[in-house]
This record gives structure tokens, C-alpha cells and sequence, in this order.
């Protein structure tokens, strides 16, 4: 699928025809959006921009190092988009082409931030006057989408916070859940990351316009970036005390399951010791006796009290 978002007049209209780039000047195309394009329509990109376009496997496949790159035609880049799925969080790559009045992009999935800003061209065409205001505005939108997915983050610290205080269902499952929030936070630090680093290298590219009110609002979304990655870091910390104080707990709950069953070990042991020794088949003293079983029962229950006793004495209980 292509959308050609083109100038005519004081507005901004959309084509789905790739048939379009033959009746429209180069300088009039404003953005350019593949969504899973064709064979056609990215040729049909391709012959208009004079360039090459990154295919999916490519752009997924290049190091968080090589993400951007630069000619004497286009500036080149790529990064990930998150969307939350369930507890997971999917990343999904997405390539930008920027010259000096057009932006290109290519992903393979619909995305909020995306369907927002079209719809803010439409309405407000004077306040994209080329390519790099558009790409200012997709990252502006992206970053504010992370900012939303770190506070999910840290509402969810929260719950399990208060979930560890009330001591609810504190077992291997919570652990494995806190595990799960920590995956989607060193996702959503990578991919802010990689966002950071991205904006930096187009602020010093020396196709990046000169224009200071872009290159200022390019300044505050890296600022936004930097309190997202403490905001970030700061919810990972939380998540290892979490973990470790979950740990704890089950280790606690543990020895004292395992300190019961030893009390109980040692409190019956001198009683089956008795036990034991008047169950020989020799001559044992009283054994002829009617009260026999009445002394042998008695002295066994004074054993378990005197162990009982003694553990309680020592605070051992």
C-alpha cells in the first residue's frame, strides 16, 4: 500500500497511486508512505527519489551501529517501533529516506502514530513545510508513545509493590511475571536508545536544514528521550529490588516450611527411640507389668514436652 501526500495549492491531498508520481513535480511530494508495498510501488518509489529502498529483512538485519548513513542524495535511517502485545512488547522496524523536501517511509504494520499526524496534515498543512518537520513530528509522537508505555511500566512496579507488601500470592509465578516487566523495560530502553542515537546523527548531518526552530524541537525530543532512559532505568532498579525482596521471601517462606518439618523431627525423636527400644524381642524391665504401656506412654509424652520446652526456652520457635 503507498499514500502520496502531495501539495496543491495551500493544501495537502493524499494519492494511493503510485500512477501519481508522473503528474505531480518532485518538489510538491511531501511524504511518501509504504505500508507492506508491492514490487510496483516500491519501484515506482525508487525511479522518483533516484534511490534505493531497504527491504524489511534488510532493516531488521542492520547493527544498532549502521542505522544510519548518509549520500550525496538522502539521508538513510532506521529504528523500532514498539507496540505492546499482552506482557510482551513487539518491536517493528521501520525505514525513513529524507531529501531535501520529501520523506519516505516503509513499515510493514498500521501504527498509531502515523494515522495521527496524516490526519494533522490534512488539518494543519502550513505547519509542514517539507520532509524533515514531518519526520520531526513522527518522532515527537513516538517518543511521546514510549513516554505512555514507561508509565504502564511504572504503574505495574507499583501494583507489584503493594502486592509484595500485602504479601499476596508471593510465589514463583509473581517471579516470573516481574521477570516479564523486566524484559519490556530493557525493550523499551533499547528501543529509546536507539531513537537517541538516531535524532543525534540527523542533528549533525550536514543535509539536516539549517533551519534553528528545527534543529530546536529536534533538541527537545532528545531531552524527553534522556528523562524517558532515567525514567526507564529507574523502573528496572525498582523491578531488581522487587525481585530480589520476591526472592527473599520465597527463601524465608521455604526455611520455614523446612524449620517446621525439622521441629517436628526432632520433637518426636526420643519418643521413637523409646519406641524403638521396648519394641526388641529381648527381657526388658517392666515389661511383665500391667502398667507397662501407661509408664512407656507417659515417659514419651514428657520427652516431647521436655523438647518442646527446651525449644521454646532457646527461642528457637
Amino acid at each position: 500500500m503507498i499514500r502520496i501526500f502531495y501539495r496543491d495549492g495551500a493544501e495537502i491531498r493524499i494519492s494511493q497511486a503510485e500512477s501519481k508520481f508522473a503528474t505531480i513535480p518532485k518538489d510538491s511530494v511531501l511524504w511518501i508512505d509504504l505500508i507492506s508495498p508491492s514490487g510496483e510501488e516500491k519501484r515506482a518509489v525508487e525511479s522518483f527519489l533516484g534511490t534505493e529502498i531497504q527491504s524489511r529483512a534488510t532493516a531488521e538485519e542492520i547493527e544498532s551501529s549502521s542505522r544510519f548513513s548518509e549520500d550525496d542524495k538522502a539521508i538513510y535511517a532506521n529504528t523500532n517501533f514498539l507496540s505492546p502485545a499482552d506482557d510482551e512488547m513487539l518491536m517493528d522496524a521501520v525505514s525513513f529516506i529524507l531529501t531535501d523536501k520529501t520523506i519516505t517511509t516503509l513499515r510493514e504494520i498500521p501504527l498509531r502514530s502515523f494515522d495521527t499526524l496524516q490526519r494533522k496534515i490534512q488539518a494543519l498543512p502550513y505547519q509542514f513545510p517539507d520532509g524533515f518537520t514531518v519526520f520531526v513530528e513522527i518522532m515527537d509522537k513516538r517518543v511521546d508513545l514510549d513516554a505512555d508505555i514507561v508509565e504502564l511500566i511504572s504503574k505495574d512496579v507499583s501494583q507489584f509493590s503493594k502486592r509484595i507488601n500485602q504479601q499476596e500470592d508471593i510465589n514463583e509465578e509473581f517471579l516470573l511475571d516481574i521477570n516479564q516487566l523486566q524484559e519490556n523495560a530493557m525493550f523499551v530502553r533499547e528501543n529509546v536508545v536507539d531513537k537517541q542515537r538516531l535524532i543525534s546523527n540527523i542533528i549533525k548531518s550536514k543535509r539536516c536544514p539549517k533551519n534553528s526552530e528545527l534543529r530546536e524541537d529536534l533538541s527537545v525530543i532528545l531531552q524527553d528521550i534522556a528523562s524517558l532512559i532515567n525514567h526507564t532505568n529507574f523502573a528496572f532498579e525498582r523491578l531488581e529490588y522487587l525481585q530480589d525482596t520476591v526472592v527473599g521471601l520465597i527463601n524465608l517462606e521455604q526455611n520455614r516450611i523446612m524449620k517446621i518439618f525439622t521441629f517436628v523431627s526432632l520433637l518426636l525423636m526420643p519418643a521413637t527411640l523409646v519406641a524403638s527400644f521396648y519394641g526388641m524381642n529381648v527381657e526388658l524391665p517392666f515389661a511383665g507389668k500391667w502398667w507397662a504401656w501407661i509408664g512407656i506412654g507417659s515417659l514419651m509424652i514428657v520427652l516431647i514436652v521436655s523438647i518442646w520446652l527446651i525449644f521454646k526456652h532457646k527461642k528457637m520457635l
